[in-house]
């Protein structure tokens, strides 16, 4: 039977079984990057085998860093940001931070209350997704001076530091990707833009760049759908089974073209043969599903880990940091998902 009179460990009982001094131990989990490979490995064996637990309330009480980083974005229900934020969490690790993370469902207000949360457990940093929130998330932010980037959209003079691509770039580059191959009756699928500058950017640009080369979406042809494959398919299955189709369809993410490409399936229509789908993304599957899907990449693992390293140097060495916007260029990749119209 466990002893729940036994004293429970404590950073003394770390160091004597790691054979450093107290301050080494500290100094462990506050700066594990000044120690020695060695070290860290021997205070790591010795927090495991003795279950030492540190007391962060009582740290965060006297200034010493609570080891979290509050990362919040829109969605957890599909793989959107799943790269992005794995590869800040591996980057943000190797610094000796741990992420909290949180999903406030395109809710700008929702977000600002969960923001509250991060600061009441006294997270070192905070990572927002986007570049448009509630002025009272920049005014809490601004008010406890606590280092946070953007990440996902870039602007040059973004209110705090944004790590990410230019979605006008990339909803351009797919849309003058389609015109090249000659397409000119393009349908086009986006998610609701409600509190998601993200998907707003691109149907703005997309449809700009449209109407600059004569072409106009008929209403019935401009299509908002939920990200979700299923809801996707369903809304292609109707698109595509009208006496009048498109011959290509602009999809503002490779979730919404996925779909987009099983209601092809369903309604019996040959990619790209009948109808040339694409989307933006490059999302983990999109290279693999038949036929491979043409899109634009947003650099999800490049965005994750400058972010990461810019967050993790923005926390320990604020004095050195020179807090600068990062963009990660967007890709077009051009697979077998969409080919040149053919001749009638």
């Amino acid at each position: 039977m466990t002893d729940k009179s036994k004293k429970k460990v404590d950073i003394v009982t770390v160091a004597k079984a790691a054979r450093v001094s107290a301050s080494t131990v500290s100094r462990y989990f506050n700066h594990p990057d000044l120690l020695k490979p060695a070290t860290r490995k021997r205070i790591d064996t010795a927090v495991r085998k003795t279950g030492y637990i540190r007391n962060r309330a009582a740290q965060t009480i006297h200034g010493i860093r609570s080891g979290t980083i509050g990362v919040l974005i829109p969605t957890l229900d599909h793989a959107i940001f799943a790269e992005v934020v794995q590869t800040f969490s591996d980057t943000v690790a190797d610094a000796g931070f741990t992420i909290l993370l949180a999903s406030h469902g395109y809710d700008l207000q929702r977000e600002y209350a969960i923001l509250r949360k991060f600061l009441e457990h006294r997270v070192d940093g905070v990572v927002l997704t986007g570049l448009d929130h509630d002025e009272a998330v920049f005014q809490l932010l601004d008010q406890q001076q606590i280092p946070s980037v953007l990440i996902w959209n870039y602007a040059a003079h973004s209110r705090y530091p944004s790590i990410g691509a230019d979605n006008e770039l990339a909803g351009r580059m797919i849309a003058e990707h389609v015109l090249s191959l000659g397409h000119r009756q393009i349908a086009c699928m986006f998610p609701p833009t409600q509190g998601n500058d993200r998907a707003q950017a691109r149907r703005e640009i997309v449809m700009r760049t449209l109407a600059k080369a004569g072409v106009t979406v008929p209403d019935k042809w401009s299509l908002t759908t939920i990200y979700s494959i299923s809801e996707s398919k369903k809304d292609a299955e109707t698109l595509f089974s009208e006496q009048k189709r498109p011959t290509a369809l602009i999809c503002g993410n490779d979730v919404l073209a996925c779909g987009a490409l099983y209601g092809a399936h369903a309604t019996g229509l040959s990619v790209p043969k009948d109808i040339s789908i694409v989307g933006i993304g490059d999302f983990k599957g999109s290279a693999d599903i038949e036929p491979p899907l043409t899109t634009v990449r947003l650099p999800a693992r490049r965005i994750g880990q400058e972010a990461g390293n810019a967050l993790s140097a923005a926390i320990t060495h604020p004095e050195l940091v020179d807090r600068q916007s990062v963009h990660c260029a967007p890709i077009l990749v051009k697979r077998r998902s969409a080919a040149a119209l053919a001749d009638p």
